[in-house]
């Protein structure tokens, strides 16, 4: 996506969109929902809703969705507006092309310390600053929080001041990602909260065709199961190197003792999926279908005793997952215990 051009909404948000700017009253929003569900596209598109400066019906004081061709609107679509402030985790900036903080700051530009996934109380500080002064194009000024999270209970009770008694035409659009029940209830309760509802997958399906030339449906309906119907998740795991090919064979080759299949990987994703695959194969062993794996792909079930033990095993490894292992044992290690899971399947089968 280049600087200046912003990809359009797809069709499931445009009516949460429209419905949004309808019913938004005071000063503050929280849009909730799955992760990857667009919670944080449809953050950016009420943000630019407000700040769009296209003339609009004098006797309708309702919000509508921007116009996209305004001086503001391209100002947004090129993260420049003076008026828009979008705070995300250090972690997160590079990947959705935003800054929360200057580029001289030398605690960000440090090329040793890990980036940070938390939203930091300076870079609230900053919010809380840039809230006082007056909008610069005149119509209000935004400050969008993704995912809000990641505030600890120093940064949350920094915004909580200026959340409760904003100085001046400023607006919050606050972005979470799953539950709410991680923000502070202080900060939840001076919101006006909105549930984004997931997508319908045909439309998931064909908004994932419509970013990945020449993806199929089938291979569209497979990166989506492989992320938890998750249309950003899919994309961005896509990007990252993961076809529907090497997803529908990850259970068989790890059965097999193949570690290259999660080479690439960093652990913490490499947890993730092989969760998501014993979860699955609990649910077959239970009777039931799998949510994450193609049916057809998967190894015969081991006993739930076993699956239970290495979900276990598991969310205790996925609680030191941010440890620095050296990344070739870790993965063969990880990989060999799936292995040996996997492979008391094939006894049980031919048993």
């Amino acid at each position: 996506m280049s600087a200046d051009t912003a990809p359009p909404l797809p069709d499931w948000l445009q009516a949460p969109l429209q419905q949004a700017l309808a019913q938004a009253q005071g000063h503050a929003f929280l849009v909730h929902g799955a992760p990857g569900s667009g919670q944080f596209e449809l953050s950016l598109a009420l943000a630019q809703a407000w700040l769009c400066e296209a003339p609009t019906d004098s006797a309708s004081k309702a919000w509508r969705p921007a116009c996209g061709r305004c001086v503001s609107c391209h100002l947004v679509q090129a993260r420049a507006h003076p008026d828009l402030m979008v705070l995300l985790p250090e972690a997160l900036e590079l990947a959705l092309g935003w800054r929360s903080a200057p580029e001289d700051d030398p605690d960000k530009t440090s090329k040793t310390r890990k980036p940070s996934q938390e939203l930091k109380v300076e870079a609230i500080r900053q919010a809380v600053a840039f809230s006082q002064h007056t909008s610069s194009r005149g119509r209000c000024k935004v400050i969008v929080i993704h995912p809000a999270e990641r505030m600890n209970t120093v940064s949350g009770n920094t915004l909580l001041k200026t959340l409760e008694e904003p100085p001046g035409v400023v607006r919050f659009v606050l972005s979470a990602q799953g539950s709410v029940d991680a923000i502070l209830p202080t900060i939840r309760s001076r919101c006006q909260l909105w549930h984004l509802a997931p997508a319908d997958a045909a439309s998931a399906a064909a908004w994932l065709q419509s970013q990945i030339a020449g993806l199929s449906t089938e291979d569209a309906q497979i990166l989506l199961q492989a992320s938890g119907h998750q249309p950003w998740t899919a994309l961005e795991r896509y990007q990252q190197g993961l076809t529907a090919a090497a997803w529908r064979a990850l259970p068989q080759r790890l059965a097999q003792g193949d570690a290259s299949v999660l080479s690439g990987m960093p652990v913490p994703l490499v947890i993730q999926t092989l969760i998501k695959l014993c979860q699955d194969l609990s649910a077959v062993a239970a009777g039931g279908a799998p949510r994450y794996f193609p049916a057809e792909g998967l190894p015969p079930a081991p006993a739930l005793t076993a699956l239970v033990n290495w979900h276990k095993q598991l969310m205790q490894a996925a609680r030191h997952a941010e440890h620095p292992w050296h990344l070739p044992l870790r993965l063969e290690s990880l990989a060999d215990q799936a292995a040996q899971v996997l492979r008391r399947s094939k006894h049980r089968a031919s048993a």
